[in-house]
């Protein structure tokens, strides 16, 4: 779905977004992972591949600037943006509209309740809290249409890496679990201020039903312990959780030699695996 070209006020200019932070007293803050968008294309695409109605609800996670919140508005859509920094927080209201909510608070720590029955998540991630906010919202898979996130080019790779790859880890498969994952494209570091020293790519996940035979608990640590040594064995790496007999007996069962790697297995091995495990 395409949409018109954006008319924002151009925040994502240099220029422009570096006289607008100079008039509150702002700069991007490395502590809270602050790299702004300052390219128009990319700000385009993300709202064309979010496909955002006026019908819908989207919950913005630092919004900063705004350069996203204003091109969310434009369609139309109700906006709750979440931002930790007051500076920003506080200078969001100038965008003057009855379609947008802010609230001044750490994500990590706001109140789930105060978003509605259904709503898409669009964010510019702040690098180092990805996993611990993507943590915390894949579980709601029942309220959360879709995400579409810029996030770090690695955890990208991640998200998407097939059984065998050097990127599949526990992340793919805690993320598969929940959603299905896309990369959409890759964004240069270029396309950021300030530029951060890694490259970033919009990801979109679409959350699904998590398999209802398998104990989320049981299935995490299992996951989690075997890639926690991912150059052992799945036979060494797992006795932190189960005995080396048990580990053999399983893998057995599942016609897999002693030897194999965490990576080696697919998603649908780990839940057999993690069925076969507990059931001990």
């Amino acid at each position: 779905m395409s949409t018109a070209p954006l008319n924002c006020s151009k925040l994502y200019k240099p220029s422009i977004l570096k006289s607008f932070l100079n008039t509150i007293e702002a700069a991007p803050n490395k502590r809270l992972s602050q790299n702004f968008l300052i390219d128009g294309n990319v700000l385009q695409k993300l709202i064309d591949c979010a496909q955002i109605t006026p019908n819908d609800t989207v919950l913005e996670i630092g919004p900063g600037p705004g350069v996203i919140t204003e091109a969310l508005l434009k369609t139309g859509a109700q906006v709750i943006a979440v931002e930790k920094d007051r500076k920003f927080a506080n200078a969001l209201p100038r965008l003057t509209s009855e379609n947008l909510t802010v609230y001044w608070e750490d994500f990590l720590k706001f109140e789930m309740q105060n978003l509605p029955k259904r709503f898409k998540v669009i964010s510019n991630l702040p690098f180092h809290l990805t996993t611990p906010i993507l943590t915390k919202l894949l579980p709601l898979h029942s309220k959360v249409e879709s995400l579409t996130l810029i996030a770090q080019e690695e955890f990208a790779k991640r998200a998407i890496a097939a059984p065998g790859s050097k990127d599949f880890s526990s992340l793919t498969l805690f993320l598969e679990y929940y959603a299905h994952a896309s990369v959409s494209f890759f964004i240069p570091a270029t396309c950021f201020y300030p530029k951060p020293k890694v490259n970033s790519a919009l990801i979109q996940l679409i959350p699904k039903n998590p398999p209802t035979e398998l104990n989320a608990d049981h299935f995490f640590s299992v996951t989690r312990t075997a890639f926690g040594q991912r150059r052992k064995t799945l036979k060494r790496s797992l006795q932190k959780l189960f005995s080396a007999e048990q580990v053999s007996h399983a893998l057995h069962e599942m016609k897999l030699t002693l030897d194999i790697r965490p990576e080696q297995l697919s998603f649908e091995n780990f839940k057999e695996l993690t069925q076969i495990l507990f059931s001990f």
